[in-house]
């Protein structure tokens, strides 16, 4: 099951993200909730058996330029719990979200990281149509240019974008 987040889940989100040492918390999905009220996000929230098993969020103005530029809502901080993966959780997940953003825009953006822990990420995304924007990786707000040393960290990501519908 899948459905828009509401206050309830707030701690419940963090909790289940802590018991597995992930430290995600509760205020990231209170200001996430205000920023749904204020229809600047959405939050989606997947149920295994009535527990939590992830979620993922759509931003409809994002801070990554191209797609700010371009009206591309962008999928953001998208998570599933260990014990859930590999049971079709992100698939329902991205379905819901591509299907939410298409009515907004024909294009969608997601980032994933770079590193070895986003592997399964990288291969869902391409498996589901993403194909990379064409403007490099990116990190800290800027493109690294030829030669620069830079940190491999969360914060270094390619971003990707997927018609949604025809435009």
């Amino acid at each position: 099951m899948v459905r828009e987040m509401d206050e309830g889940d707030c701690k419940v989100i963090a909790n289940a993200f802590a018991a597995q040492g992930w430290n995600k918390p509760v205020t990231r999905y209170l200001n996430y909730l205000q920023e749904s009220a204020d229809g600047k996000r959405v939050v989606l929230v997947a149920e295994w058996d009535g527990q939590f098993a992830g979620y993922v969020t759509i931003v409809w103005i994002s801070d990554y330029a191209p797609f700010y530029t371009a009206g591309v809502p962008e999928i953001a901080d998208f998570n599933v719990l260990l014990k859930y993966r590999r049971l079709g959780m992100g698939t329902v997940l991205l379905d819901e979200a591509e299907k939410r953003s298409a009515v907004r825009s024909p294009i969608v953006g997601i980032g994933v990281g770079l590193q070895a822990d986003y592997g399964a990420a990288q291969i869902l995304y391409v498996k589901r149509g993403y194909v990379p924007d064409g403007c490099g990786i990116f990190y800290h707000g800027q493109y690294p240019k030829y030669g620069e040393q830079i940190c491999i960290d969360d914060d270094l990501a390619l971003y990707l974008t997927k018609q949604v519908r025809q435009g």
